[in-house]
């Protein structure tokens, strides 16, 4: 099985057409809780129209996820995924976008 980061990358790639990634991407950086934040945007993929059940889980004050899909309004509507962990908890949320994008294939 695939690592996450290595299937995200995979994922990366294959929604490159020489447009999507010049206006959107994905966006992986730090918090001060301290933690990690992840913004993948889905608009023009073939997720931007499935539903995402919000998730919010906290096992403890420093192992602790949220995601949701949002949608962000700058003069133009766009969707995306962004997701929220502790310090440990990066590739659990990699981990909920890859599941949910798997789920979509299926």
């Amino acid at each position: 099985m695939t690592d996450e980061l290595t299937w995200l990358q995979r994922w990366y790639s294959s929604q490159c057409d020489g447009e999507w990634e010049h206006a959107a991407g994905i966006t992986i950086e730090t918090i001060d809780n301290p933690g990690w934040s992840v913004t993948i945007y889905i608009e023009d993929t073939e997720m931007a129209s499935i539903p995402f059940e919000p998730l919010k889980t906290q096992l403890s004050e420093t192992d602790w996820v949220q995601c949701r899909v949002a949608e962000r309004n700058d003069g133009e509507v766009y969707r995306r995924f962004t997701g929220h962990g502790g310090a440990s908890n990066l590739s659990d949320i990699i981990g909920v976008f890859r599941k949910w994008v798997e789920t979509k294939e299926q």
